[in-house]
């Protein structure tokens, strides 16, 4: 019996198995890659030619909340140079419980970006041009992160996007879960990391786009 009540008390006091259970401590890190990791981005998000290498690659592991309630941990390859600041970065949006719907490497939609934009996936390096042209975007460096992409899509000055899901996005003025807005947390906290947003920009504006250089 009294067993029993020292069980009971422990549930109480640390609200284990109860609804509302503690949520766990942000964990973030910063590791090299892994060989398996670097295996299956070779000839998908990273190929010879990239203007960066491997080994200027890091992978942030981080936990962020879901929209549907509940810790996850994801999964971000950017530049070893702004990885740390990533993290900070999703130190504030886990403490602020900001959403995000899901954190892999593009590398499971086949480097896909617009696959990886229709499956609603928070994802940051990939080897790739700036659509429409033969410059390198700036996540072909790994200095980019494109956040919650249907909630934040890329609009023309037409006030058109490509994804049929983020046209409820279009009018930005009534925010909902997920947006990043002026004045946001989200912004805010890629503000505070010195990171520029796409929804600053003039004429075509890519909400969803956060990159340490501004474009």
């Amino acid at each position: 019996m009294r067993r029993v009540l020292a069980l009971a008390t422990v549930l109480l006091c640390c609200g284990a198995g109860a609804a509302g259970a503690h949520t766990p401590p942000f964990r973030g890190t910063v590791s090299p890659l892994p060989a398996s990791l670097r295996a299956t981005m070779t000839g998908r998000s990273w190929h010879a030619g990239c203007p960066v290498g491997l080994d200027d690659l890091r992978l942030v592991r981080a936990r962020y909340r879901g929209f549907d309630g509940r810790v996850h941990m994801g999964r971000l390859v950017v530049n070893r140079d702004v990885a740390r600041s990533v993290v900070g970065v999703l130190r504030r949006l886990y403490a602020a419980r900001f959403p995000i719907r899901r954190m892999v490497p593009v590398d499971a939609y086949g480097a896909s970006d617009f696959r990886s934009i229709e499956a609603d996936n928070t994802s940051a390096f990939n080897c790739r041009y700036v659509d429409g042209t033969t410059r390198w975007s700036e996540h072909a460096y790994g200095r980019a992160i494109d956040l919650n992409p249907i909630e934040n899509p890329y609009v023309t000055a037409a006030g058109t996007t490509s994804h049929t899901a983020s046209r409820r996005y279009l009018r930005r003025s009534a925010y909902r879960r997920g947006m990043a807005v002026e004045g946001g947390v989200v912004v805010r906290a890629f503000d505070a990391a010195g990171f520029g947003w796409g929804g600053r920009w003039s004429g075509d504006r890519d909400y969803q786009h956060f990159s340490a250089s501004g474009r």
